[in-house]
């Protein structure tokens, strides 16, 4: 009866270390979230190949006969040109022409000169490239002299440029409640992201400069690891090393609620007119579209360039918090205005650039999908039910959709399920089973719970 007794033990040991990934949303076990069949890997998707076709055209015909590309409503690419030449040779590839007035070249040289003038706080702006023009924007902190300022530069550059009163102010989206915290405050974890030795978080840069402890807990005890480096202003980004190097995971995987989660499988550069998916610790998965690239913000604490701009709402906490949509990696939350009641307008570093500079890649899957800047990466194995395969980028997905978490089940009625284990064994060993379970789990809890708890809490 006592080897019995052991052998029960052992195996209560066993099920109680089923071991877990820690992602970019929440903790999926191994058993949950396993690789897609060969069967049920499928083909890029529609707004994916629509994107990249906008974008190759428009690196083919260059900056001076294109001014971007975007996906229209019915899921066809649109690309602006200048002349009647390029817009055959759109037509002819399959891609529907847009003639304007104003080049790549031209709206650059706008950007340029805003960027050149006296910054002005609270102010962002942005190319439109479906109404041909750079739209700037300014919050209510904005004074009307330097609005009137501004206005005047814009006149002076002609009707390529658009101003806008904007409700709200433009802040970093940090706070200092759960679920990752420093001393600055806390944030969103992103990604899981290595350099092939050791395994770090990407984040916000504005979550907190180099040297920041991060911990799992609002009272400090449970210490998850140190930003080693970080880009802020100018860009948005840091790493947070994991205590040991590492994170005891090969995945990343977004939770989107309801016990569920996506796995992300690849990265490449947000599109204009492309639906996307912003999740963060405080308002969870949000949708939205969009609306413009190579933003320029100016925060409070310093100007940040080169964002994606969207509609996708977002609150304090969120920063960090991963853009993805058919279980592609887009960016990280930046910040922005609004909230989730009324809305508003968010920015994210693009997570292309972000890696290149870091000299890192996504774990897991994603890994082998990363494609350079520019390109529709995405890795044959994602699931088909993940890939939004209709042609309208309306109708685009998360991505797979798949069970995150525990089950319901718990591991006590497992280990005494009379199919495991004779039930004749289950009087006198259920007391120690339980026992020496939940201890084995609280020491686990105690050893681990900071590089997952992050990613458990959704507001």
């Amino acid at each position: 009866m006592r080897h019995a007794r052991r052998r029960i033990v052992r195996r209560g040991a066993r099920l109680a270390a089923v071991g877990g990934v820690l992602c970019g949303g929440l903790m999926v076990t191994h058993a949950m979230a396993s690789e897609p069949s060969a069967a049920s890997r499928a083909p890029q998707s529609a707004t994916l190949a629509a994107a990249g076709k906008g974008a190759g055209l428009v690196s083919t015909l260059g900056a001076s006969r294109t001014a971007g590309s975007w996906i229209a409503a019915d899921g066809r690419p649109v690309v602006a040109v200048t002349d009647s030449a390029a817009a055959a040779e759109v037509k002819k590839a399959g891609a529907r022409p847009k003639v304007v007035s104003h080049s790549m070249e031209d709206l650059k040289s706008v950007t340029k000169a805003l960027k050149a003038a006296p910054r002005v706080a609270g102010t962002a702006w942005a190319m439109d490239y479906v109404n041909n023009e750079v739209v700037v924007q300014a919050d209510r902190t904005v004074s009307a002299a330097d609005w009137s300022r501004m206005k005047k530069l814009a006149e002076s550059m002609g009707s390529s440029v658009r101003m806008e009163r904007t409700e709200g102010t433009f802040t970093t989206r940090l706070n200092a409640a759960l679920p990752m915290f420093s001393t600055g405050g806390r944030c969103s974890a992103g990604y899981n992201v290595t350099n092939g030795r050791n395994e770090f978080i990407l984040t916000a840069g504005h979550c907190g400069p180099a040297g920041s402890v991060w911990f799992g807990d609002n009272q400090g005890t449970k210490q998850l690891g140190q930003t080693i480096t970080t880009a802020f202003p100018g860009s948005d980004f840091s790493l947070i090393q994991y205590n040991n190097g590492e994170n005891d995971t090969g995945n990343n995987v977004v939770s989107i609620g309801g016990g569920k989660g996506v796995q992300i499988i690849g990265v490449a550069d947000a599109t204009v007119g492309q639906r996307v998916f912003r999740s963060g610790s405080t308002s969870g998965l949000h949708d939205g579209q969009v609306k413009a690239l190579d933003a320029t913000v100016n925060y409070p604490e310093g100007t940040v360039t080169g964002l994606i701009e969207t509609n996708v709402c977002a609150e304090p906490g969120d920063s960090g918090g991963p853009l993805f949509s058919e279980g592609i990696a887009l960016g990280v939350t930046s910040g922005g205005n609004g909230d989730c009641t009324a809305g508003g307008t968010t920015f994210f570093q693009p997570i292309t650039k972000a890696l290149t500079a870091l000299g890192v890649k996504l774990t897991g899957p994603g890994a082998a999908a990363q494609g350079a800047a520019g390109a529709t990466a995405q890795s044959s194995s994602a699931p088909a039910a993940s890939q939004g395969t209709a042609a309208v980028p309306g109708s685009a997905a998360p991505g797979s959709v798949q069970a995150v978490g525990g089950t319901s089940e718990s591991l006590l009625a497992r280990l005494t399920d009379p199919q495991n284990i004779g039930p004749g064994l289950l009087v006198i060993a259920g007391s120690i089973i339980a026992l020496v379970a939940t201890r084995y789990i609280r020491t686990e809890q105690d050893r681990n719970r900071y590089r997952r708890q992050y990613s458990q809490s959704w507001g």
